[in-house]
């Protein structure tokens, strides 16, 4: 996660699906594993992460079972990509991933991404 992006979120807040930090923490996690941080820095990148003021949405599960799917199904996502875009639709709020997949299939559904600019 770019530091640009950790400052926005520390200075505004974010909004996550549930199963936002067992993705986040799973990533760190393989990417130690593979050499790709060097040792314990995926601790202290959880480590600054918990002190994000990120919130969680409530409705994820329930949305889970309804709109999530279908639109995993709509535009060729998993259901755990989808949530993030189904969260963005909800709150009218812009996207930030990294996900090319995910960036074009917010860009057929009309939701805005945080761009470098943004940040």
């Amino acid at each position: 996660m770019p530091d640009a992006l950790l400052d926005r979120i520390a200075a505004s807040g974010a909004l996550v699906p549930a199963h936002w930090i067992l993705e986040v923490t799973n990533g760190l996690l393989l990417a130690a594993r593979r050499g790709r941080l060097r040792p314990d820095e995926d601790i202290e990148i959880m480590q600054r992460l918990a002190t994000l003021p990120t919130r969680v949405d409530p409705e994820t599960t329930e949305r889970g079972w309804r709109e999530t799917p279908f639109l995993a199904r709509r535009l060729g996502l998993t259901t755990y990509d989808a949530a993030y875009l189904e969260l963005a639709l909800r709150f009218q709020a812009p996207l930030a991933t990294l996900d090319t997949k995910l960036a074009q299939a917010a860009r057929v559904i009309g939701v805005s991404l945080l761009t470098d600019s943004d940040i």
